[in-house]
């Protein structure tokens, strides 16, 4: 309740403004204003290495400034983007690709097969469906500057789709000495062949982030579709403006003084849509999943019991209904680890999930030996859809009776704080909330928070560990059939709620808003934010 009556209030601030006046609007230049596009982001921009995390805003930083070798489209094909195309050779086992002509990177530099080779292998590194790839791999070498070979030990009818993937991590190519980095550690160059070059001397963190154009780039001829197609520097400049106000950012967008606002707050969305140089869509119309994540290296949570205890107390309609008010058209419940409407969606397992009980939730936490250890939830102010998650968990802690500790930053600072695998009396955590695409959560090569290898390759933030779970999985990768693949889901789905590497909380749609001479904007799960221009620019 507290949240609606400020949000309420932030709508009525905006409202009682004229859009104008008493709200203030960041300053930006109107000079070049047909040929700079003006954006206010999900979220703050932190981290730009998109090996090194798997944050939604470092993956639309990356679509702009790196290309990718190959990519999917809205049909779920595999099409080549960086790639003039493929050859598959000795029956499955072997994959030979060929590199477009003329593709420079932002210094002037070829694309060269070795940079594929060299990005490939950092990639995989960390992310899960690569390491697939990486297990059953005999050869990965460049043949010529234009031509690369991966040789496996045995047929991986799902090499094309790993490396096309658009979802986290996708595979983007870096020079060769960028992707010499340790996965492990952020690189210090951003250097990309896309179609934006990002400009590293005007970065102000919390504040703003810009591309110029990439002139050098050449497009493919092919309409664009997801993350395929003709990619297109329409604007010559890109600003995103972080503006962490919903009702300051609001008044920019009413007043002219930004172009587009990528994740709104709903409550202010009947506002928009009554000014008429306003447009209000879903760009995705998959919809987006919520997630409650937990660290289980440390107490409470390292108690699989006191995880279950967990789910008897959520109720996916308050956090649905926290982030998109009642317009009940807007959420659906899913107590599934699997996409709503996906071929892998079950609800098998999730009785506890259903339950909706605080009393029957502090009774297995007594039971389970909960014992008044900290609960350390992190909250990222600044990012609505998952703020306002947050808040909802943060009242359910305090129903519960839990010791808990509300920290409340900037989604930046949540991505940094949440590799950290320290105690929480040394700047570690037991809980943070996050949002995922829903092709994120397709299957098990998409699910990198389905992982269950601990602290091992592979593992994403609350290092959950299950022997069970990776074994299904790994047996899901040699399915033969659609029916053998959802048999696999099911099972992994069942010991998923067993072990409870994170609370799923349902599907909503995230419309963004821009000004109607906005031109270009991609309908795809992907936030991509080339091929957007403004008017003539």
């Amino acid at each position: 309740m507290r949240r609606r009556q400020l949000l309420g209030a932030a709508a009525g601030g905006l409202a009682a403004s004229g859009f104008g006046g008493t709200v203030s609007a960041p300053a930006v230049a109107q000079g070049a204003a047909a040929r700079t596009l003006r954006i206010v982001p999900q979220a703050n921009l932190t981290s730009l290495d998109p090996v090194w995390t798997t944050a939604t805003i470092t993956r639309t930083h990356s679509y702009l400034v790196y290309d990718t070798i190959l990519s999917v489209d809205e049909k779920f094909e595999v099409k080549p983007q960086a790639a003039d195309g493929w050859q598959i050779e000795d029956d499955g086992k072997t994959y030979v690709f060929t590199l477009r002509e003329g593709q420079k990177f932002h210094n002037g530099e070829p694309v060269r097969a070795q940079d594929c080779v060299a990005s490939i292998k950092r990639w995989w590194a960390r992310d899960g469906f690569g390491q697939e790839i990486a297990k059953r791999l005999d050869t990965i070498e460049a043949i010529d500057d234009r031509r690369f070979r991966i040789k496996l030990q045995r047929p991986f009818t799902h090499l094309l789709a790993a490396i096309a993937k658009p979802n986290a991590s996708p595979c983007f190519i870096m020079p060769e000495s960028v992707a010499a980095t340790d996965p492990n550690t952020q690189i210090t160059s951003w250097v990309g062949s896309g179609p934006y070059r990002f400009m590293r001397d005007e970065w102000v963190p919390g504040s703003r982030a810009v591309y110029m154009r990439n002139d050098a780039y050449v497009p493919r001829q092919e309409e664009v579709s997801w993350t395929a197609g003709g990619k297109r520097a329409n604007a010559e400049r890109m600003e995103w403006h972080i503006i962490t106000d919903p009702a300051t950012a609001g008044n920019a967008l009413m007043n002219g003084e930004v172009d587009f606002i990528e994740l709104p707050l709903h409550d202010l969305l009947p506002l928009f849509r009554r000014n008429r140089q306003v447009v209000v869509e879903n760009r995705d119309t998959i919809g987006t999943i919520g997630m409650m994540r937990l660290n289980h290296l440390h107490p409470p949570f390292d108690n699989p019991e006191i995880r279950q205890a967990l789910l008897l107390a959520v109720n996916q309609e308050d956090f649905l209904r926290a982030v998109v008010g009642d317009e009940s058209s807007m959420y659906k419940t899913s107590y599934s680890y699997w996409s709503l409407g996906g071929p892998m969606h079950t609800e098998a397992g999730s009785e506890a999930l259903q339950v909706r009980s605080i009393e029957k939730a502090k009774e297995a936490l007594a039971k389970a030996g909960y014992s008044g250890q900290k609960i350390v939830q992190l909250h990222a102010s600044d990012f609505p859809t998952i703020a306002a998650q947050s808040q909802v968990t943060a009242d359910l802690m305090r129903r519960l009776g839990v010791n808990h500790e509300f920290v409340a930053t900037d989604w930046g600072t949540v991505v940094q704080r949440r590799a950290s695998r320290e105690p929480v009396d040394r700047g570690g955590w037991n809980i943070f909330h996050t949002t995922w695409a829903g092709p994120d959560w397709l299957d098990p090569p998409a699910a990198v928070g389905m992982r269950a290898v601990g602290t091992g390759p592979g593992g994403w933030f609350g290092w959950p560990s299950s022997e069970k779970m990776e074994a299904l999985r790994a047996e899901w990768f040699e399915a033969p059939n659609l029916a053998e693949q959802q048999r696999l889901a099911r099972e992994l789905q069942i010991e998923a709620f067993k072990v409870v590497p994170h609370v799923p909380l349902g599907h909503f749609l995230s419309p963004s808003a821009w000004r109607r001479d906005v031109t270009g904007v991609i309908k795809s799960p992907v936030v991509l934010f080339y091929n957007m221009g403004k008017g003539g620019g």
